[in-house]
């Protein structure tokens, strides 16, 4: 596995994206406590994070981005992703705002078909925002566009954001499985689950806001009625019965806005979860 930090991506008109690049430094900082006692008994996992075998994760620092340089930006998240896929690793990323999904997405070219499954608050579906079409209210739109795409997945759906009705019959007709918060605190993440495809190949993108503001506070769009922690790493554990993750984003986690840090400890410990379950797959 191969742990890459990002700062920016695509940025629209006059935003700044300045306080999500800071967003891998936190998490890096969150997990230090977590990396002394990386061979003790994880009760998450129910046994230690590699179950006393050779650490077989890295961290590959972080992709050189610039704030405004999109499309530059853009071109270095997608060769930094083959370069990990490259050498057979899961590449895991973690910071930016939620249009680094797109390059991200893009790298798995050559090694798909993949199935998507989002975690978020917003099926992220407009076509562009202020004439960007690679923002962070288009990754979904995006990747189904994709021809190695088999499949999108997005779960923790609530409230109101901005997706209209066109945006929302657009993802229905393209065959997106569109799974509410609502719904997985009834039934379960087996609702979300049931969807993929046995063997399916799964890239995880994970917004923050798609947990609960109370152990995520952290983000732009604080949203109630988000999913759990438990129900996160379930969610995650659970895609490996279904197939195999091959690669993950954790992005839109906003420091600024955390409260006693609070979002960067649960973006860590989800981190470790989702290594330790790709280990076991692996």
């Amino acid at each position: 596995m191969a742990i890459i930090g990002v700062g920016h991506c695509t940025t629209y008109p006059d935003q700044d994206s300045s306080g999500h690049a800071l967003a891998a430094a936190a998490i890096r900082a969150a997990s230090q406590e977590d990396a002394a006692l990386v061979e003790h008994w994880d009760f998450d996992l129910g046994r230690p994070l590699f179950d006393g075998n050779p650490i077989s994760c890295a961290d590959w620092g972080d992709i050189e981005t610039v704030m405004g340089e999109s499309l530059g930006n853009r071109a270095r998240i997608e060769q930094r992703t083959r370069e990990a896929l490259s050498q057979n690793a899961v590449p895991i990323l973690m910071g930016g705002d939620d249009s680094v999904p797109i390059p991200f997405f893009a790298a798995f070219g050559n090694n798909g078909p993949i199935w998507i499954l989002q975690i978020d608050a917003h099926i992220d579906w407009r076509d562009e925002l202020h004439g960007e079409r690679y923002g962070f209210s288009s990754p979904m739109r995006r990747a189904s566009e994709m021809p190695h795409v088999a499949g999108i997945v997005q779960v923790g759906i609530r409230s109101v954001g901005s997706a209209k009705k066109a945006d929302v019959d657009a993802a229905i007709a393209y065959g997106s499985k569109i799974v509410t918060a609502r719904e997985i605190h009834y039934q379960g993440v087996e609702a979300a689950l049931r969807h993929l495809p046995d063997g399916a190949q799964i890239v995880i993108t994970l917004d923050c806001d798609g947990l609960d503001p109370s152990i995520m506070p952290g983000v732009a769009a604080r949203t109630p009625g988000g999913l759990s922690y438990t129900q996160t790493i379930d969610l995650i554990a659970g895609a490996t019965t279904r197939g195999h993750i091959v690669g993950m984003d954790l992005v839109e986690l906003l420091p600024p806005a955390d409260l006693d840090g609070l979002s960067a400890l649960t973006a860590s410990r989800i981190l470790a979860n989702t290594i330790g379950s790709i280990f076991r797959q692996r």
